[in-house]
Protein backbone atom coordinates (compact mmCIF):
# COMPACT_ATOMS: atom_id res chain seq x y z
CA UNK A 1 0.00 0.00 0.00
CA UNK A 2 2.92 2.36 0.60
CA UNK A 3 4.38 2.05 -2.89
CA UNK A 4 1.25 3.25 -4.77
CA UNK A 5 0.81 6.13 -2.31
CA UNK A 6 4.47 7.16 -2.69
CA UNK A 7 4.22 6.88 -6.48
CA UNK A 8 1.12 9.10 -6.56
CA UNK A 9 2.81 11.59 -4.23
CA UNK A 10 5.94 11.67 -6.41
CA UNK A 11 3.89 12.24 -9.58
CA UNK A 12 1.93 15.02 -7.88
CA UNK A 13 5.13 16.74 -6.72
CA UNK A 14 6.68 16.60 -10.18
CA UNK A 15 3.59 17.88 -11.95
CA UNK A 16 3.05 20.70 -9.42
CA UNK A 17 6.56 22.11 -9.72
CA UNK A 18 6.97 25.24 -11.81
CA UNK A 19 8.96 25.04 -15.02
CA UNK A 20 12.47 26.46 -14.92
CA UNK A 21 12.85 29.85 -16.56
CA UNK A 22 15.51 30.61 -19.08
CA UNK A 23 17.67 33.70 -18.89
CA UNK A 24 15.41 36.63 -17.98
CA UNK A 25 17.35 39.30 -19.81
CA UNK A 26 18.41 39.34 -23.44
CA UNK A 27 22.07 40.20 -23.95
CA UNK A 28 21.74 42.26 -27.13
CA UNK A 29 20.38 45.54 -25.74
CA UNK A 30 21.64 47.60 -22.76
CA UNK A 31 18.20 48.71 -21.45
CA UNK A 32 15.20 46.58 -20.44
CA UNK A 33 11.58 47.50 -19.74
CA UNK A 34 10.12 45.68 -16.76
CA UNK A 35 6.35 45.45 -17.19
CA UNK A 36 4.30 44.82 -14.04
CA UNK A 37 0.96 43.05 -14.00
CA UNK A 38 -0.53 39.56 -13.66
CA UNK A 39 2.47 38.32 -15.62
CA UNK A 40 5.55 40.44 -14.87
CA UNK A 41 8.08 40.27 -17.69
CA UNK A 42 11.07 42.04 -19.23
CA UNK A 43 11.39 43.46 -22.73
CA UNK A 44 15.08 43.96 -23.53
CA UNK A 45 14.74 45.83 -26.82
CA UNK A 46 15.97 49.34 -26.07
CA UNK A 47 19.25 51.08 -26.80
CA UNK A 48 18.83 53.99 -24.36
CA UNK A 49 16.90 54.98 -21.25
CA UNK A 50 14.99 57.83 -22.99
CA UNK A 51 13.83 55.41 -25.69
CA UNK A 52 12.65 52.97 -23.01
CA UNK A 53 10.96 55.73 -20.99
CA UNK A 54 8.81 56.62 -24.00
CA UNK A 55 7.49 53.04 -24.07
CA UNK A 56 7.04 52.96 -20.30
CA UNK A 57 5.00 56.15 -20.08
CA UNK A 58 1.40 55.51 -19.11
CA UNK A 59 2.04 51.87 -18.25
CA UNK A 60 2.88 50.00 -15.08
CA UNK A 61 6.47 49.64 -16.19
CA UNK A 62 10.00 50.64 -15.24
CA UNK A 63 13.20 50.94 -17.26
CA UNK A 64 16.26 49.16 -15.89
CA UNK A 65 19.80 48.69 -17.11
CA UNK A 66 20.47 45.22 -18.48
CA UNK A 67 23.10 43.50 -16.31
CA UNK A 68 23.69 40.90 -19.02
CA UNK A 69 24.33 43.30 -21.89
CA UNK A 70 27.43 42.43 -23.85
CA UNK A 71 29.02 45.80 -23.05
CA UNK A 72 27.79 46.02 -19.44
CA UNK A 73 31.27 45.31 -18.04
CA UNK A 74 34.22 47.29 -19.26
CA UNK A 75 37.77 46.75 -18.14
CA UNK A 76 39.59 49.49 -16.34
CA UNK A 77 42.16 51.31 -18.43
CA UNK A 78 45.65 49.88 -18.23
CA UNK A 79 47.98 52.02 -16.17
CA UNK A 80 51.38 52.58 -17.65
CA UNK A 81 54.17 52.41 -15.15
CA UNK A 82 56.80 55.08 -15.37
CA UNK A 83 60.52 54.44 -14.99
CA UNK A 84 61.69 55.37 -11.50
Amino acid sequence: MRIPVLAILAIAMISASAPARAQTYGSDYPVCLRVYGPATYYECRYTSLPQCNLSASGRAAQCVLNPYASNAYQDRPVRKRGVY
